[in-house]
């Protein structure tokens, strides 16, 4: 075991990635420290990222006013800026993608959330972006709405790594892992290589908890009876919930569909545990981390959470650990009357129009900050 625990999650099997991007991030240095120190394997972003990180610094300044002058619409401009620094986050991480032989290493792009209802849309956008990065350790982020599954698979069929985001239910990670294989098989059938695409499945993890939370908080003033129950069972849906996903992912990984592709060189769509920062300060601040660990996994943390693992984090696996229970906690939760379908299909909705109001946001910010400049 090391001093710094972050270091010791690959040994576990899971890779660290970081759930934040800025321009000061990859000029000061940060951002390789992190890879020299903590080991970090990866990078993710997204509009509300961009959104802080563009409008609360003023490194972005000059280009902003040089192409706010050239009559750039505001969202080309984020577009330029964004890529920009994928781009040159790419390039930090690049000793890590082939060092790994391209199994870690990657940074995140999501394409508008705008077009989350849009497959052909997400297509076209995705290609463009890969095309203006044109780095092999990019990922393009499509969320698992229905529109985004067809579009997910049509990029991996085209050699396109993807991030699937905003997954909620145990169904839709089984429908996005199954458009993985598809897509794989897809490649194969055409005589291409399947040991060049990777892929990771994003599954939300403590906004569940925020809202099963709110459900038994609801239920306390109805059913005094089953109060202890009730209480008992907060804060425990999120990893519940994520750990019925890896069961599957470990089905649907060891079966012979997947081995013989595995035979070609195909890689394991890694599930990736997103949105890992308690939300309640009533929980410890490494909970999604703590019991979350295990082989072919992700952790994508904000620098918070990173920082509280390094300093007190105990690193053992525990993604497989005491699965009777954690079964029994959804078995309860839907014995009490809290309809996990209805809450995961609306997070993803919510999650969709969270980040196209980021989206919405960043540009109104964008504009009003070049016409400031300009002035």
């Amino acid at each position: 075991m090391s001093q710094n625990p972050l270091r010791d999650l690959p040994a576990h099997g899971q890779s660290v990635w970081l759930d934040y991007l800025s321009r000061g991030l990859v000029q000061s240095g940060e951002l390789a420290r992190f890879v020299a120190d903590d080991g970090l394997r990866g990078l993710t972003s997204n509009p509300t990222i961009f959104q802080s990180a563009i409008t609360g610094s003023a490194a972005y300044d000059d280009d902003i006013r040089r192409l706010s002058a050239a009559g750039t619409a505001p969202e080309r401009i984020f577009e330029s800026l964004a890529v920009h620094d994928i781009t040159a986050a790419c390039d930090v991480l690049a000793p890590v993608y082939q060092e790994s032989q391209g199994a870690d290493g990657f940074v995140s792009l999501e394409v508008s959330p705008h077009l989350a209802h849009d497959a052909q849309g997400t297509i076209d956008e995705a290609r463009r972006l890969a095309a203006a990065v044109d780095r092999p350790n990019l990922m393009i982020k499509v969320p698992a709405t229905q529109a985004g599954l067809p579009a997910v698979e049509a990029l991996l069929a085209e050699g396109v790594n993807v991030n699937i985001t905003l997954i909620f239910a145990q169904a839709v990670y089984r429908e996005v892992a199954e458009a993985y294989l598809r897509a794989l098989e897809t490649r194969r059938q055409r005589g291409q290589a399947v040991d060049d695409v990777a892929s990771v499945a994003s599954t939300f993890v403590s906004r569940i908890d925020t809202a099963v939370d709110a459900r038994l908080e609801a239920l306390l003033e109805t059913r005094p009876d089953a109060a202890d129950e009730i209480r008992a069972l907060m804060g425990k849906a999120a990893v519940a919930n994520s750990k019925a996903v890896y069961r599957i992912f470990q089905d649907l990984f060891a079966s012979d569909r997947f081995q013989a592709l595995a035979a070609a060189g195909a890689r394991r769509q890694r599930p990736l545990w997103a949105s890992t920062s308690t939300k309640n300060p009533a929980y410890p601040s490494t909970l999604y981390v703590d019991e979350l660990i295990g082989p072919h996994t992700v952790n994508t943390m904000p620098q918070p959470t990173m920082d509280a693992f390094r300093a007190q984090g105990e690193v053992q696996p525990t993604v497989t650990s005491d699965l009777e229970y954690w079964r029994s906690v959804l078995e309860r939760l839907a014995a009490l009357g809290v309809d996990l379908d209805e809450v995961m299909d609306e997070l993803q909705a919510d999650g969709v129009q969270k980040f196209a109001d980021s989206y919405d946001d960043l540009l109104r910010d964008l504009t009003a900050k070049a016409r400031s400049l300009a002035a």
